[in-house]
């Protein structure tokens, strides 16, 4: 059992920030602060500030910047998760932080947003990442692929691997590509939340992969490769 503590119906989601900006902060707090059922426990203006609050607050998300001036976002969502493997990462970021987004994603973020999102899609974004599900558009993350490996001829990797995969973890991948939880990956498929949940175990072991939405990266570049033929 994991000590992190996770969000639920009668627990506020407890948020922890990390913006090199102040003004930013301010606002990421007076937004999340006056939603129902939404607690910001914490925040940060450093990455090295957030390696030694965020485990001592134990939050339930982190909104972590992808650019800060003594280091960057990615390193702080694989330590932070390193140490709290529930910890669900929203990274803020710009149109210009492709390659920067692509590493956190590969380090564990459960998603990412632009720091031109609305203050209700933040907040929703938030709510969504608190119960296990993913903020990956599959459109927008085989773009991302694309830009940082460029094209790759004859048979891609990822079919490699995935040969591996029996027909329902293909189906459970599919579905976690989809951003379902557990829960709804199990009432899709009409399994139990522990079948589904020793499915998505081993397929990641197959894939090499640590976390479910290093997964969906895989099945949303899966999903590109079929729409164009492949």
């Amino acid at each position: 059992m994991s000590d992190t503590p996770t969000a639920s119906a009668d627990a506020p989601i407890r948020v922890f920030l990390l913006d090199d900006h102040e003004v930013v902060r301010r606002g990421l707090r007076d937004l999340l602060d006056s939603e129902p059922g939404m607690e910001v426990v914490g925040e940060a203006s450093t990455a090295d500030q957030a390696l030694v609050r965020g485990p001592a607050l134990r939050p339930d998300v982190a909104v972590l910047d992808v650019r800060l001036s003594d280091g960057d976002g990615v390193t702080v969502c694989r330590e932070l998760r390193a140490r709290m493997p529930d910890l669900a990462c929203l990274m803020l970021t710009s149109f210009d932080d492709e390659e920067a987004l692509l590493d956190a994603i590969m380090a564990g973020a459960a998603g990412y947003v632009l720091k031109q999102i609305n203050g209700s899609d933040l907040v929703s974004a938030v709510r969504t990442v608190a119960t296990g599900q993913s903020m990956l558009d599959p459109a927008t993350t085989a773009r991302l692929l694309r830009s940082v490996r460029g094209p790759e001829p004859g048979r891609h990797p990822v079919d490699e691997r995935l040969s591996v995969l029996s027909e329902r973890e293909r189906s459970v991948l599919d579905l976690i590509g989809e951003g379902l939880t557990n829960r709804q990956i199990a009432k899709r498929l009409y399994l139990s939340e522990k079948t589904v949940k020793n499915h998505i175990s081993r397929l990641l072991g197959k894939l090499g992969v640590e976390r479910r939405v290093q997964a969906a990266v895989i099945a949303a570049e899966v999903r590109e490769h079929t729409d164009q033929g492949m």
